[in-house]
Parts: structure tokens; C-alpha cells; sequence
């Protein structure tokens, strides 16, 4: 019986333990995002719902602003210029994502406005944003209430070949010059980040069943 009373107790100190240390992790992300948010434009499309059509649509429409954002802005703009440019041309972006979505047999309207949106940790080629609330171009089709899909617009770390998917080096370039390179440095993956004093790989400490629950870490598009 005490046996049991033991490992009872044991277990609870080592589940309290992993909350306390998951929270302090959710924490530090949000403290990070904090700090480069300011920086950075995150573009949201949000999908009329969850059926395959409408999330096929969804990617369809992202890859069409995208690859038109590419074209026409060029790669020298900044975020401030990025955000006033996408509304300037607002309404054309409308259009051709309606004219789209009309083409496949859809009558969805389309809806694209400057926000602030809450992102959960996400990963965009070898690069890792923490969770955290930031400026955002938002598209939403319909509804908008299916699976929604993200990258970061400023600097330009969308892509749309996604099997290549490596951001620019300019891009990480420009993102270097913008934040601090602790802050950089914290968004590369482990493999990469070293300790600047030893040049030594820095050694952290990682939860295996925060991995298997998935937790801090958005692997996919949604």
C-alpha cells in the first residue's frame, strides 16, 4: 500500500513538474514572438470550411495571391510598405481570388484586411516562430470557418513549392538585420544554434512526452 502511495505521489510531482515546465516554455515562446513581432507580417487564409474541396481551394487561392505578392511588390519593400501595398491593391487582390474561386465552381466571397492574430508555434522550412500574437494579412473565403493555413509575409518566407520547401537566404538575411541574433538565433533549429562564447552545438534540455503529445510545435499547414 505505501508502495503505491509512493509511486502515486512520485507520479503527480513529475506530472506537476512537466506542467510547470511546459508553461515556462509556452512563456518564453511568447516572450520571443513579443520581442520580433514587431518586425514581422504574417499572412492567414482562412477556408470556407473543412470539406476537401474548400481546403483544396484554400491552398489553390494561397498560392495565387502569393506568387502575385512575389511578382509585383518586389523584394525590397518593407513591412510598412508591404501592409500599405497589399491595401492599395486590395480590392484587385479580391477579385482575382473571387474570380478563382468562381472558375471552380464556387460562389465564395473573399474578404483580405490587415489584423492581429494569435499563431501557435509553426515551422517554415528551417526556420521555427514562436507562438504568439502578430501583425497579419488575413484572406478569409466564405465562411472562414475551415482549417486555416499560414506563413510570415515580411520578411518573404512563403513559399509554395512545398517540396522545396527552404526559406531564401535573402529573406533570413533581412530577418537577421531586423532582431536581435539571440532572438535569431533561438528561431533556427537546434541543430543549427550554437553557443557563441564555446562554438560549441548548445545543449537543451527536451521533453520526449511533450514531443509525442505533439505539444510546441505546429508540424504541417492547417
Amino acid at each position: 500500500m505505501k508502495y503505491k502511495i509512493s509511486l502515486c505521489v512520485s507520479a503527480l510531482c513529475f506530472f506537476t513538474a512537466f506542467l510547470i515546465a511546459m508553461s515556462a516554455r509556452q512563456q518564453g515562446n511568447e516572450a520571443l514572438a513579443a520581442r520580433i513581432a514587431p518586425e514581422i507580417l504574417r499572412f492567414h487564409i482562412l477556408a470556407n470550411s473543412d470539406s476537401d474541396e474548400d481546403q483544396q481551394l484554400k491552398m489553390e487561392v494561397k498560392g495565387l495571391v502569393i506568387n502575385y505578392v512575389n511578382e509585383n511588390l518586389g523584394g525590397n519593400a518593407t513591412k510598412e510598405e508591404t501592409a500599405g501595398w497589399l491595401m492599395e491593391h486590395r480590392d484587385g487582390i479580391e477579385e482575382m481570388a473571387r474570380t478563382y474561386i468562381l472558375s471552380q465552381g464556387k460562389d465564395y466571397p473573399v474578404k483580405l484586411e490587415l489584423a492581429r492574430d494569435y499563431f501557435p508555434t509553426k515551422a517554415y522550412g528551417d526556420m521555427v516562430f514562436p507562438c504568439g500574437t502578430y501583425d497579419a494579412a488575413r484572406i478569409t473565403i466564405g465562411s472562414g470557418r475551415g482549417h486555416n493555413w499560414w506563413c510570415v509575409l515580411y520578411p518573404p518566407l512563403c513559399y509554395t513549392d512545398s517540396m522545396n520547401a527552404v526559406v531564401p537566404e535573402r529573406s533570413k538575411e533581412t530577418l537577421k538585420s531586423l532582431i536581435p541574433d539571440e532572438d535569431y538565433e533561438a528561431l533556427l533549429p537546434e541543430k543549427e544554434r550554437t553557443d557563441h562564447n564555446s562554438g560549441k552545438p548548445r545543449v537543451q534540455v527536451r521533453f520526449r512526452l511533450a514531443e509525442l503529445l505533439g505539444l510546441g510545435r505546429d508540424a504541417g499547414d492547417q
